[in-house]
């Protein structure tokens, strides 16, 4: 089931910022609990494929992603080899997918939450960041699935294990059906991707309801609600711990996010203007 926890103070996030269970194998304090930051508490969990194309989703993805590897394949030619490797680098370009963003850094989570495209309506809503356990994940996988993390002394899927347990996209459907899912860290193709510490997981297309199977599912999922309130304090206090945009969009691109944003002058603020 999922938990929720409502976050008003900033003492509030240091259980989801702390939480490492101690792993005696390892000797070591580690989690493979992976987040998800989101700005408006009233959105779900939703893949770009699925808010692109509706119900045309399962008709149209494998249009998307043929066409997406015919004119890429110029950029990559590697791509022409695996529908998981295009289906990846589809998703760091804006390709809509079947793939849902996930971290393995609490912080790049928060960051997520507590960023607005529009800053003014930075307090109009509550953000959230969810909280999800790979290995609970993955014991729900098929045994094949799970003989090959097995024999790669693996806990997360990459795309060449991935194209060793499914050959396609329907053999992957066929496997998961609505009662599991892979988390996959995908290959380092630039700095942005190991900036954020990305995860992904590949939603199988009967999968309509993401936060209905976790809730079914699962026992060490949470949804952290942060107030409205608080996401201007804790915006400002991941500048202060060097989490921001230039961190996790390296270049002139996040650079130039990240001075909008220190300059931005909140209307309700007049005083602001005197800190300039």
């Amino acid at each position: 089931m999922i938990k929720e926890i409502r976050i008003e103070r900033v003492e509030d996030l240091i259980p989801l910022l702390s939480d490492q269970p101690y792993r005696p194998d390892l000797g070591r304090n580690r989690s493979l609990y992976v987040y998800r930051g989101m700005a408006n508490a009233d959105f779900t969990m939703v893949t770009s494929l699925r808010r692109n194309c509706k119900e045309l989703q399962r008709t149209l993805e494998p249009a998307i992603l043929k066409n997406f590897a015919k004119y890429a394949v110029m950029e990559d030619p590697s791509i022409a080899q695996s529908v998981w490797l295009q289906m990846f680098l589809g998703q760091h370009h804006g390709l809509p997918t079947r793939l849902l963003d996930w971290t393995q850094s609490a912080l790049v989570a928060l960051h997520f939450a507590v960023s607005e495209e529009n800053m003014e309506r930075m307090e109009d809503h509550d953000c959230m960041v969810w909280r999800t356990d790979i290995k609970e994940l993955h014991a729900l996988l098929p045994p094949r699935y799970q003989e090959i993390m097995e024999a790669n002394k693996a806990e997360v899927f990459s795309v060449e294990m991935l194209g060793r347990a499914a050959a396609d996209i329907a053999a992957y459907d066929r496997d998961m059906g609505d009662r599991a899912m892979v988390v996959i860290e995908p290959p380092s193709i630039d700095s942005r991707i190991v900036n954020q510490y990305s995860f992904f997981s590949v939603i199988p297309m009967d999968m309509e309801d993401v936060e209905g199977f976790l809730d079914r599912y699962t026992c060490n999922t949470v949804k952290y609600v942060i107030d409205r309130r608080l996401r201007w304090r804790v915006r400002d206090m991941l500048d202060q711990l060097n989490m921001s945009e230039r961190l996790v969009y390296p270049g002139l691109d996040g650079l130039s996010r990240w001075i909008a944003r220190h300059y931005f002058v909140k209307e309700k603020d007049p005083e602001s203007l005197k800190k300039l």
